[in-house]
């Protein structure tokens, strides 16, 4: 596992490409037979993957979290982004299709990732914090989850928020994740921007083909600062710094936040003309 300490803003504006990339930019994320995961001290979130191709995966603790298993002081959402999959939590398997997902609660002990076709496999997105208390399991199905449509084509930012871990629908600690999908012709996400100085947050950006590209654009709002990204790439975003992106196309990105509270609309809005 990989750890990555915290950052803040007086440090960052002076970093250069590369090291803006070392400090919150995730690659290589879906490896075959292999989970990647990356610890940041920020609000202590782990993002992950695992990927099955010739044999199941267990997920494991690491020396890292000093556990005995995985959660048994954690919560995680999980979002599958390959093809068909399944997930056993503590003897229980979820069939797991393209972008469904699941919460799993803090005490289940055995985890285990599967495909269920070697040349088209899952591939497990994870996101975990730390939790208090436990909730159920449950798996999630991306048409049962609440969808807001919004934006316009004429801004190039008409998109579909899907929320799949969110206090009302499926509670969790901290834990807050969901989707985001643009409509073809728009390529703007988070704009108007804001910052949230109570959660971080952690973008995977998919459904992008090889050649086309991300400009994701972090900073404060009065030193921003930009990461170009690819297909399957996440970046961490603290909470000081604003979180959006514009693209060669339309895309897709799941969003993972952790922190003070659960409130989605909790987040300090940034005037287009205070963006420098």
């Amino acid at each position: 596992m990989e750890v990555r300490t915290a950052c803040s803003p007086k440090d960052a504006k002076y970093y250069t490409t590369d090291r803006l990339r070392e400090e919150f930019l995730i690659q290589d994320l879906f490896i075959p037979d292999e989970t990647k995961m990356v610890y940041s001290h920020i609000d202590r979130i782990i993002t992950g993957s695992a990927m099955p191709v010739n044999k199941d995966i267990t997920l494991v603790a690491g020396d890292e979290i000093r556990a005995e298993y995985f959660l048994e002081r954690r919560e995680m959402g999980v979002i599958n982004i390959g093809g068909k999959g399944i997930v056993v939590a503590d003897g229980v398997s979820y069939e797991m299709d393209y972008k469904d997902g699941m919460y799993i609660g803090m005490g289940t002990k055995d985890i285990v990732f599967k495909s269920v076709d070697s040349s088209n496999p899952a591939k497990f997105y994870l996101n975990s914090t730390p939790a208090h208390k436990t909730y159920p399991t449950v798996h999630i199905k991306p048409e049962n989850c609440v969808n807001v449509e919004l934006g316009s084509l004429e801004e190039a930012n008409h998109r579909v928020i899907t929320k799949y871990i969110l206090p009302g629908q499926i509670e969790s600690c901290q834990l807050v994740m969901g989707m985001t999908s643009l409509k073809p012709g728009s390529v703007w996400n988070t704009m108007p921007c804001h910052t949230h100085d109570r959660r971080m947050e952690v973008y995977l950006y998919f459904e992008l083909p090889e050649d086309a590209v991300v400009f994701h654009y972090m900073g404060e709002p009065n030193e921003t600062r930009h990461i170009v990204m690819r297909n399957e790439e996440a970046v961490i975003s603290p909470s000081w710094s604003i979180h959006a992106a514009s693209a060669t196309r339309a895309y897709t990105f799941i969003w993972g936040m952790a922190g003070e509270n659960q409130a989605f609309d909790d987040m300090d809005a940034v005037a287009m003309k205070d963006l420098r």
